[in-house]
């Protein structure tokens, strides 16, 4: 199995480089033509040369870990976020069908209005509120023009390499008295590893049951909002000897409305994965789990 994998340098490309290396042969690529092998193409922004790279490759599965993701720059830069986020996903669809390969796609819960209480169902109805998620519903339904697709939902995507959420409260609480931070946002805290893994285990399941192709929703188990995250950030940082100015009850809540931001972010990010799970047979953890892993990796203790 040959598998390209594009956007090989953010979060989710660097654990999908070893999840996705015991499948095949894997082409790893990132924006820069000059640091790829045999200068292929994995900038998104050049459709053609796209193009041009999976012919070269002639890939079994193409993984696009690459995408336009800083939400509130998108609404100011609308043409970019869809070349990135739509019509390179649609060129990587047409050339993945000509050659009768799985593309393997990654999608947001921003796609829904963030209504209700309820975790989002595959089917229910969209409604994105922001360029961010109305380039990525629209990635999502060029995507699925390839027959052989995956395309997983995920939220609050994090890993140890690179900056998250858990980091800056940790920087902010060893500045800091007190913290502020939303508490009417609600989801699930999904490390980029755990996103990875499944990935793989998903492919490898798929490849001999193309029934399988669709839309799934990949997260954490449980939820909680950013408020309930930066607390339990700073309660497992102390119990790792982390000296902090502010602790977990030094966390104040605030409302979505007290941070102005020029996307509008959705309240209910929760997605239901219940059709992953029975579907390719898995159990997925709690998102605590996850993220106390990742601030022992961060602490360098064990």
């Amino acid at each position: 199995m040959k598998i390209l994998l594009l956007g090989k340098d953010g979060q989710l490309g660097w654990e999908l480089q070893r999840s996705l290396s015991v499948l095949g042969e894997l082409v790893a690529l990132g924006r820069d033509a000059q640091s790829n092998p045999d200068q292929l193409r994995g900038d998104l922004s050049d459709l053609a040369g796209l193009a041009a790279t999976v012919r070269r490759v002639k890939p079994d599965v193409i993984v696009n870990a690459a995408a336009h993701t800083a939400v509130d720059k998108a609404e100011s830069e609308p043409e970019l976020a869809r070349t990135l986020n739509a019509l390179a996903p649609g060129v990587l669809a047409a050339e993945a069908q000509k050659l009768g390969a799985w593309l393997v796609h990654f999608s947001t819960d921003y796609v829904f209005d963030g209504s209700g209480q309820q975790p989002w169902r595959e089917l229910d109805a969209t409604g994105p509120l922001s360029v961010y998620g109305q380039t990525k519903l629209e990635g999502e339904r060029l995507v699925a023009v390839c027959a052989k697709h995956l395309i997983f939902r995920t939220s609050w995507v994090y890993a140890a390499r690179g900056g998250n959420f858990a980091k800056t409260m940790l920087r902010l609480a060893g500045d800091r008295d007190t913290l502020t931070v939303i508490d009417d946002q609600f989801g699930a805290p999904t490390s980029a590893e755990l996103l990875a893994d499944v990935t793989a285990h998903a492919i490898k399941k798929a490849m001999v049951q193309t029934e399988l192709a669709g839309l799934y929703h990949c997260v954490a188990s449980g939820e909680t909002t950013w408020h309930g995250y930066a607390r339990y950030v700073l309660a497992q940082a102390q119990a790792l000897g982390w000296s902090l100015k502010a602790g977990p009850e030094q966390v104040l809540p605030t409302p979505t409305a007290s941070y102005p931001t020029p996307a509008q972010r959705p309240l209910n990010s929760r997605l239901d994965t219940t059709r992953l799970q029975n579907t390719f047979g898995l159990t997925l953890p709690s998102w605590q789990q996850g993220v106390a892993r990742m601030l022992t990796e961060i602490t360098g203790k064990t």
